[in-house]
């Protein structure tokens, strides 16, 4: 079952069920699949599905401990556009990023799960209308496909070219495969130049660096 709907910025939700996942980060406008198995996060979709279907995506902070359960500042709403469940009892949704968010206050646990609430002033500019061309973006062209054909990924470099600058950007943080950190500073970056500025800085460090092994993530 799929459903597709955008709230209005002024009615985006208080709080938030937060979900911390190593790597996983849904850009505005862009999907993330999700396979979920553990009852607390069940009880999350559940209760999410019950409500305004929304969750907010974060990182665990790098730099804590895994005892003190710290998670990085910013994250990601994503909307539960499509959802199925199988015969083992596991969901595979699929969550569509709406609007990124700095962690406010949690509140007490609900269900096994988390809750925050999402504080969404800085980020208004996510529901600004994509910029179609960008003088700047034509920096990225050369270092995209150098990087794709490093990795041996196949990817279609018209579509890239007609795509708009917001989306390109915020396409590419959620699928090449970063270092946690190095996905959470493109997150925070507020601005779409400030993304493709970060962006292309990494690709080049990434560039000049022997090649390294990918990785496939389970959730």
């Amino acid at each position: 079952m799929s459903h597709s709907f955008t709230p209005p910025f002024s009615r985006l939700p208080e709080s938030l069920p937060m979900f911390p996942l190593p790597g996983a980060v849904v850009m505005p406008g862009c999907q993330l699949p999700l396979n979920i198995f553990e009852p607390r996060y069940l009880n999350m979709v559940f209760d999410a599905l019950g409500a305004d279907r929304m969750i907010g995506m974060v990182q665990p902070d790098p730099s804590a401990s895994e005892e003190d359960a710290a998670v990085c500042r910013t994250g990601t709403a994503g909307r539960i556009t499509s959802f199925s469940e199988t015969q083992d009892g596991r969901l595979i949704i699929v969550l569509t990023g709406i609007c990124r968010f700095d962690v406010g206050e949690e509140l007490a646990v609900t269900r096994g799960y988390r809750r925050v609430m999402a504080r969404w002033g800085r980020f208004s500019v996510d529901y600004e209308a994509d910029e179609g061309e960008c003088e700047e973006r034509h920096r990225l062209y050369p270092l995209l496909r150098t990087y794709f054909s490093r990795k041996s990924m196949e990817v279609d470099d018209l579509l890239l070219e007609k795509m708009p600058t917001t989306s390109l950007v915020n396409l590419m943080i959620g699928q090449l495969p970063f270092e946690m950190a190095e996905r959470q500073a493109l997150v925070e970056a507020v601005s779409v130049a400030e993304r493709l500025d970060h962006l292309a800085q990494l690709l080049e460090f990434k560039l000049a660096e022997p090649q390294a092994q990918g990785s496939v993530r389970r959730h």
